[in-house]
């Protein structure tokens, strides 16, 4: 009567050799089964080179996996999670070596032995305990508490709460089989006067040790090689299970954030391996059937742990709209279990829209990145949404509100619809050439080594003229050559792209370059986040870009710019990150840097800022789709302003102040809170003096802040 061989042991008179072995068989290769099934649309899907630079994909998983980097940013769940990861990663050797007592009492594991043996044995024990305890925790807070990002609204389906709870159980059961395999261990092993081995002090195993302690020898036998065989048993099953549910991601988050991608500012071409010039031999734009994602994105499907993080940052979810990260993703699962099942015939090619999304679901979504910002696993939505759009263009399903800004872009330039010649008239009102001149470049530069790009709606909207003069102030101040495109300039294309209009903004694209390399300039400067992310990611060739925020930091650091004191008026600021600026290109520093070197100025963060800041709704082509939506993501921007005792907004982008300005007025808010743009203040409170001395060259000027 041995309780610590499983193997010489007989279960319902199998020997449990024989049951283990043929156990561990059935368990291991339904395991591969399920899994061999699960990659077959994987197989089926649209290339995507994730194989390069395995360095710093390696450097992504210490990082993001295994150090579990962005997890506490929800701080309880993050910890808990943290703390079951690790207890997984130590109990990992023990799950083998328990495997292994089923068939041989030979250890493979001889380094268990000795002081390392013991060490990890304290080790091993507490964090069962941990994990055990953790389940407990979280099993307690998705029934009893109930976090919001959990729940599922009718609207986007069922929520998996029980599935939760079963895994978390399964897992529990998990922790305490083993605790009582070792725990009646050491107590037959004391009641038989034997060197009892060492549990760690309050550990789970050493609590039923204590109350094991008087249970017979014979009851203590059956009970360890029960628990021994519920330990299998319980193994066995999770590992065939998750593959059908939300734990997924056990086995596919590692593989998912290696393959992440590395420069996730960079939107996903067309086609992987097909180029620009070779787009018009390509049958079919974009995503229309559940095929047309790559391999690598179905792969995101399978990693997503549902935890809702994605969705609580999104502000179009905030903001009532038929978009939601997290189902966007759960039902892209859902549709890959249901058309590829473990058994059975595989029944794909319906078309995704109409059937697991709609088309405002789609439209709905501002590309401002807070979902991808928040993922603990990297999964991204951005490029998904895009390619669901190229495929909607493709089909020439186009929104009504959208169709006339898309024709005026494709025959003018602009969305707009007005004529090139009057693309540089807001350099020409009220006599601001004499006060400051702007010279229109060409090929017959007359040594301008700067080129201020303005884009569309910096160029043509009446109000935001007024940030384009006063960045062309700031640059006259800093005595820089500098001129504009004028005609010559087109729309930058980068809300064309992420429309889904990818030969539209092709065209964009390579009419600017052509006109910019003609410029002969240096640099480039512009005040619109928009028209920077697009001229620093989406273009080629092309001379460095700098948003204007940065130049004005840079300046003041240099001290070639002075501001004055701001008067006492009442007035209290606060910054607003527009998403392309900050969470797209992460500057974040300067803008507030700017902000604090206007002695006086008193400036408060708003609780959503920096890389959580709350989108102002303008990204995407926004400005010209009306989505379903309960309230106006500018309007709840402008009430988060007011909670955190600001009564001024700044902000360094054209769309985001066309929106809090329009907000201010929805929300009823009009003398109570203002918006003005980074350069107007920095224009208001510029200290007037003959412009800044060229005794430095150029490029010293605009160094790389």
């Amino acid at each position: 009567m041995d309780i610590y061989s499983p193997a010489g042991a007989t279960y319902w008179l199998v020997p449990g050799r024989v049951l283990f072995l043929v156990m561990h068989v059935l368990g291991i290769g339904c395991f591969f089964f399920i899994i061999a099934r699960r990659l077959v649309p994987l197989l089926r899907a649209a290339p995507d080179f994730r194989f390069d630079q395995p360095g710093k994909r390696l450097g992504n998983v210490a990082k993001y996996w295994i150090g579990q980097w962005k997890h506490p940013r929800y701080r309880f769940a993050g910890i808990i999670h943290i703390l079951i990861f690790t207890g997984f990663l130590v109990l990992a050797a023990r799950a083998f070596s328990l495997l292994v007592l089923g068939v041989s009492d030979i250890s493979l594991l001889p380094w268990f032995s000795g002081i390392l043996g013991h060490g990890y044995d304290i080790a091993r024990d507490y964090a069962a305990t941990v994990v055990f305890l953790c389940m407990l925790i979280a099993i307690v807070r998705r029934v009893v508490f109930k976090p919001a990002r959990y729940e599922a609204p009718a609207k986007f389906g069922k929520a998996r709460g029980v599935d939760a709870v079963f895994l978390l159980a399964l897992i529990a059961i998990l922790m305490l089989a083993d605790s009582f395999f070792e725990a009646s261990k050491a107590a037959s092993q004391a009641q038989r006067g034997q060197a009892v081995e060492y549990l760690a002090l309050f550990s789970l195993p050493w609590m039923l040790k204590t109350v094991l302690l008087p249970v017979s020898l014979p009851a203590l036998w059956k009970l360890g090689l029960g628990a021994y065989f519920v330990h299998n048993l319980t193994f066995y099953f999770l590992l065939c299970y998750r593959p059908f549910g939300i734990q997924f991601h056990v086995e596919t988050s590692l593989f998912s954030v290696y393959f992440a991608k590395l420069d996730p500012e960079i939107l996903k071409p067309v086609r992987w391996g097909v180029s620009d010039q070779q787009l018009d031999q390509v049958k079919a734009f974009g995503v229309t059937r559940f095929e047309d994602f790559t391999w690598k994105h179905m792969l995101d499907f399978y990693s997503c742990a549902d935890c809702g993080r994605c969705s609580d940052q999104c502000p179009s979810h905030a903001a009532g709209r038929t978009l939601s990260p997290r189902f966007l993703t759960i039902k892209a699962r859902g549709y890959a279990f249901q058309h590829y099942p473990v058994l059975g015939t595989p029944n794909n090619g319906t078309p995704l829209i109409g059937s697991i999304y709609s088309e405002d679901e789609i439209w709905s979504c501002t590309t401002c990145g807070a979902c991808e910002q928040e993922c603990p696993l990297l999964i991204e939505y951005i490029d998904k949404i895009v390619d669901l759009r190229r495929g909607m263009i493709d089909d020439g399903n186009v929104p009504q509100s959208l169709q006339k800004p898309l024709k005026a872009l494709e025959s003018r330039g602009n969305p707009y619809g007005k004529m090139e010649k009057k693309r540089a008239d807001w350099a020409k009102a009220n006599n601001f050439q004499q006060s400051c001149p702007v010279q229109v470049l060409g090929p017959n530069n007359k040594g301008a080594d700067t080129l201020y790009f303005v884009d569309s709606i910096t160029s043509y909207d009446d109000r935001i003229q007024a940030i384009g003069r006063a960045t062309a102030r700031i640059l006259h101040r800093l005595a820089e050559p500098f001129g504009i495109l004028g005609g010559s300039e087109k729309d930058s294309g980068h809300d064309v792209r992420r429309f889904g209009e990818e030969m539209l903004f092709i065209a964009l694209r390579d009419h600017n370059v052509g006109a910019i390399k003609a410029s002969g300039v240096q640099r480039i400067v512009t005040a619109d986040p928009h028209a920077y992310n697009a001229l620093k990611h989406d273009y080629n060739g092309i001379p460095p870009v700098q948003h204007i925020s940065q130049v004005i930091a840079g300046a003041l650091k240099t001290n070639r710019l002075k501001l004055n004191h701001s008067e006492k008026n009442g007035k209290v600021y606060t910054y607003h990150d527009p998403c392309y600026l900050g969470r797209h290109n992460h500057v974040y520093d300067d803008p507030r840097d700017v902000l604090d070197a206007i002695p006086g100025l008193k400036r408060v963060e708003m609780k959503r800022s920096r890389d959580r800041s709350f989108c102002c709704g303008g990204g995407g082509l926004m400005l010209f789709y009306e989505p379903k939506e309960e309230q106006r993501m500018g309007v709840m921007r402008v009430k988060m302003a007011a909670e955190a005792g600001a009564n001024a907004i700044v902000t360094a982008c054209p769309f985001c102040m066309v929106n809090m300005e329009d907000a201010i007025k929805v929300a009823g808010m009009e003398g109570q809170m203002t918006a003005i743009d980074l350069a107007e203040l920095v224009d208001q409170h510029i200290v007037q003096s003959e412009p800044a001395s060229d005794a430095s060259t150029p490029h010293e000027h605009f160094a790389e802040v």
